[in-house]
């Protein structure tokens, strides 16, 4: 019986993807194991293996074909003896538009699941943030509808179908004064705005439409709030240009976000309560401190994660750091090398950026945003006037996972490791 090779999720995030290259053509002969396509996900090109021998039979979605849905139908897999009439005779593939919602990854996570959730909980709705916002365009009162999501999750399909009286109710609950300013629009309704005026118009690749949808849910349903610190360098400038005196014959050369790496997560180990991720119903504390570092790429960033920070020397860090960067920016990590993590760290001091506040990247409990170092006059604890380097950070903390208390003792300890540098080397 003629086999339904499906375009594969290739990471918990991908909703849809590229079939970039076909590997194979109509009447080649797989095994288990070959290689059949390279497929681009939100997050990178990746080989696509066939996991059932036979011949095959009908290519259904041409090479370069973007918005290829998860689950659709790409090609067709004879088995032994069966003729090209079995795949004329299989049902044909319907790619979906790139706009439609997939249920199955509708909220993505990169660790593990968010626990299914009941529709209604006290005074709380449980909707897709597509759901929302399509219902908000539409004037529609999301109490009156029932989601057929899981546990009764309210998707894009129930807003679209949904009875107009459901938007009637929603009429009545609001008051007939000045009309509601809409909080997003569709593109239609913001090309219009701008007729009169030039413009390209540039569509969302894979991964922009994954770091819009999660920066997006992050904002609306974690309660951020922020820690901010001075800190000084000049001992950590000096011990990272004496190491690095010592390593100029190896080729390693430590960076400061190197020492910011491997101080973070000796802190993460000092306040363990820090070092944890919110799941749902519960908070999962780790043992070990696996760091995510952003990384910026075209078109977006990545977040590899250092496992194991605390234990490996610094020059491992650096090596490691500068692999994962590389191979970032080619797009060629394997998902396992920017999943996970409890904590990350944005450093936009290279930039010439004094402070900022990162957005937590779910399930992370927090993220440090690390400003460039600065020569400031400072007073010493001789109470006398002098000139110091000077670096701003701030921590984004979920406050579900950490309060303020316990985010300020991880500033502290961070800041003892950095101004006494020695101390993180032991």
């Amino acid at each position: 019986m003629a086999i339904q090779i499906l375009m594969p999720a290739l990471s918990p995030t991908m909703q849809e993807g590229t079939l970039a290259k076909w590997l194979v053509k109509e009447g080649d002969t797989v095994e288990s194991g070959d290689l059949l396509a390279e497929i681009e996900t939100d997050k990178a090109t990746m080989e696509f293996e066939a996991v059932d021998e036979g011949v095959i039979g009908k290519i259904l979605i041409a090479e370069g074909t973007e918005g290829v849905i998860v689950n659709t139908a790409i090609c067709i897999l004879l088995e032994d003896g069966e003729d090209a009439s079995a795949a004329d005779a299989a049902p044909a593939a319907k790619p979906e538009s790139s706009k439609t919602e997939a249920a199955p990854a509708e909220t993505p996570a990169p660790t593990s699941p968010a626990p299914a959730a009941p529709q209604k909980d006290g005074d709380r709705i449980f909707a897709s943030p597509l759901a929302r916002r399509i219902a908000g365009q539409k004037g529609l009162d999301l109490s009156a509808l029932t989601g057929s999501g899981p546990r009764g999750r309210i998707v894009k399909a129930d807003v679209e179908n949904a009875d107009p009286a459901a938007k009637s109710a929603a009429a009545a609950l609001t008051a007939p004064t000045a009309p509601a300013l809409a909080t997003s629009a569709d593109s239609e309704t913001v090309k219009k705005m701008y007729t009169d005026r030039e413009y390209e118009e540039i569509s969302l690749n894979g991964m922009r439409k994954i770091i819009a949808s999660r920066l997006t849910e992050a904002k609306q349903t974690i309660p951020h709030f922020y820690l901010r610190r001075s800190i000084t360098l000049d001992a950590l400038l000096k011990t990272r240009g004496e190491i690095n005196s010592g390593l100029a014959d190896s080729g390693v050369k430590i960076s400061v976000n190197d020492f910011i790496i491997k101080a973070s997560a000796k802190a993460l180990q000092d306040v363990p309560g820090c070092n944890a991720v919110w799941a749902g119903d519960r908070l999962l504390q780790m043992k070990a401190s696996d760091v995510a570092v952003a990384v910026a790429i075209d078109g977006g960033l990545f977040t590899p994660v250092i496992q194991d920070a605390e234990i490996k020397p610094l020059s491992v860090i650096s090596t490691e750091m500068k692999d994962l960067a590389t191979r970032a920016k080619e797009r060629k990590l394997a998902p396992h090398e920017y999943q996970g993590g409890s904590f990350a760290i944005s450093n936009l001091g290279m930039f010439g950026i004094e402070n900022f506040d990162a957005v937590i990247n779910p399930p992370h409990g927090s993220i440090l945003a690390v400003g460039a170092g600065q020569k400031q006059p400072i007073v010493n604890s001789d109470g006398a006037l002098a000139a110091a380097t000077m670096m701003s950070v701030t921590l984004s903390v979920d406050h579900r996972v950490i309060d303020g208390a316990l985010g300020a003792q991880f500033l502290a300890a961070l800041a003892g490791y950095i101004e006494k540098p020695m101390s993180m080397l032991v």
